[in-house]
């Protein structure tokens, strides 16, 4: 099979031949046909984080297509279906967050294309109990994207408790962004886009955002708090300063939700006296679980969510990695197998 592997940090991926690996107990042989291009997938190419994979490895989490064969103790009616192969590799089933539908925040759980070869590759191998079954009516260049920044996002707005009417500020639109504009104001969101790039400000407009703020030209805390300011502030774009900013940005009562992990184990500093008096809440939200997933799956499948991406082939991950760093792509790269 053709597969896109990191041999070293921070070198280019190289597209090598690799044998077909065979599905062990528990696991399903899924034959790509979609596989996004999150930028966790550059920060695990580059060893950017405090917990690093181990090269040599495969990267991508965002993988969609039909299992081919399945391993001791897996059923043959999974063989032909249409799955996920999400962030979450592998939970252990056992421990109170498994037990309690936070198999997310397991301790000893194994993630897709980072602790164990992932989806950039015409073949990979996943845990049976990990994939999610993809519905009829979502396409798999729609499904791709969807299988983290889609989940991901969604369960920003579940954790930040988005009723009707507030305002919700999302700092970077694009692949995660346009997706999060959608889910606050489906549940009733008033939703400020704030982003460097009219590009992708003109995106979260078509997309329904009720205004929006060019952080390159103005001051988004400035903009945010003459428009009445933030309720919730959902962080994705990877750089402290926003984190900063979505920060001052809060009414009282406000919720700051931190998604993106810049690199080099970056922090802000956050004022205890104003968090108290203020009552603000700084809440950390990783990727959601696979009933999470399944919910994005079938709002999508209902028309409530549009997917904006565009295809690169798996020959061309390093110029894909390059304009995504280079804020070129206006939303999700999917490689198409």
């Amino acid at each position: 099979m053709k597969a896109a592997v990191v041999t070293d940090f921070g070198k280019a991926l190289e597209i090598q031949d690799l044998p077909v690996p065979e599905p062990g107990p528990g696991q399903v042989l899924v034959r790509m046909e979609a596989s996004g291009l999150c930028h966790t997938d550059i920060h695990a190419a580059r060893g950017d984080w405090p917990v690093k994979p181990r090269p040599p490895f495969i990267p991508g989490h965002e993988g969609i297509g039909p299992v081919r064969a399945v391993g001791p103790g897996v059923s043959e009616d999974l063989v032909g279906k249409r799955v996920a192969v999400p962030w979450l590799g592998s939970s252990c089933g056992t421990c109170r967050y498994c037990v309690s539908g936070w198999e997310t925040l397991c301790r000893s759980q194994v993630n897709s294309g980072y602790s164990v070869d992932g989806c950039y590759a015409e073949y990979t191998v996943a845990n049976a109990g990990a994939v999610v079954r993809v519905p009829d009516a979502v396409s798999s260049l729609d499904a791709a994207p969807l299988t983290c920044a889609g989940v991901t996002t969604y369960k920003a707005v579940k954790v930040a408790h988005v009723v009707p009417a507030e305002r919700v500020a999302v700092f970077g639109i694009g692949g995660l962004g346009h997706l999060a504009v959608q889910y606050a104001r489906l549940v009733g969101g008033l939703v400020t886009a704030v982003d460097l790039e009219p590009d992708k400000l003109g995106l979260a407009h078509r997309l329904g955002a009720d205004a929006l703020v060019n952080a390159r030209t103005h001051d988004p805390v400035e903009e945010i708090r003459k428009a009445g300011g933030a309720d919730v502030a959902i962080v994705l774009a990877a750089a402290p300063q926003a984190f900063e900013q979505a920060y001052r940005s809060l009414n009282p009562g406000g919720r700051l939700v931190m998604v993106a992990l810049p690199a080099d184990d970056a922090a802000i500093q956050v004022p205890i006296f104003e968090t108290v008096i203020g009552g603000i809440s700084v809440i950390g939200s990783i990727v959601g679980t696979r009933q999470d997933l399944t919910e994005v799956f079938a709002l999508h499948a209902a028309g409530r969510t549009r997917v904006i991406a565009e295809t690169r082939r798996l020959e061309d991950v390093n110029d894909s990695f390059e304009e995504v760093l280079g804020g070129r792509a206006e939303a999700r790269l999917v490689f198409e197998f």
